[in-house]
């Protein structure tokens, strides 16, 4: 079973969340599903490596791409650090011109756990499915090491920074959120038994996979 099947992503805007491997399942997302792909952001987004960039705000200079191009990212050129942020043109617009919108809603300072400042995630009103990503390597690891923004995970999940991110703790934060319709447990070949286990506790549908190998996961209830 594909990602896209696993985790019910149809035709329209789809936001992937959370942290330990956003970007790494928006590529898959991408090269799985059929007809035209717009990849974007709401926050902010390296570029894809071998996808066309677009980084207008005119319609037809997206229209065109996905002429030539069957997947493509838009987003509008930072001052810095070479990253894209959120496109001039608008989640909407970009919908009605491709047949799947995937937006990366959120930013983790590449850690592979953490929670969310009440100012995010960033979700677009027109999303149909929204998808937290949990990476497993975090998990056994103190929270302090491994959770964005620590403290705020400390006060959903009742614990503190120097305790262990164990699955009971990382379900209870992301269960207190409730910020997705389906979540991807990712990593799992790092900690398969963890990385089982925190797709029990959690309140939604879980998928246990791991984005960058063959994907062999079951959903859980």
């Amino acid at each position: 079973m594909g990602f896209a099947e696993a985790l019910g992503v149809r035709p329209g805007v789809t936001s992937v969340i959370g942290s330990g491997g956003k970007t790494s399942l928006l590529a898959a997302l991408a090269r799985e599903l059929p007809g035209t792909v717009v990849l974007t952001t709401t926050t902010h987004i390296l570029p894809f490596p071998n996808v066309p960039l677009v980084a207008s705000a005119d319609v037809n200079d997206v229209r065109a791409a996905l002429a030539k191009s069957r997947v493509v990212c838009v987003g509008s050129q930072a001052e810095k650090n070479g990253k894209l942020v959120t496109p001039e043109l608008g989640v909407d617009a970009l919908a009605s011109l491709a047949d799947y919108v995937l937006v990366e809603a959120d930013g983790a300072r590449r850690l592979p756990l953490k929670a969310h400042a009440p100012w995010e995630p960033v979700i677009p009103a027109c999303s149909g499915r929204t998808i937290l990503v949990l990476g497993a390597s975090g998990l056994g690891h103190p929270v302090r090491e491994k959770v964005h923004r620590p403290e705020l995970f400390c006060e959903l999940a009742d614990c503190a920074p120097d305790d262990l991110a164990t699955p009971e703790l990382v379900a209870r934060a992301a269960n207190a959120e409730a910020l997705a319709d389906i979540a991807l447990v990712n990593q799992a070949d790092v900690a398969p038994d963890a990385a089982r286990n925190l797709a029990v506790l959690l309140a939604i549908p879980s998928f246990v996979d791991s984005v960058l190998l063959p994907s062999s996961g079951c959903v859980q209830d």
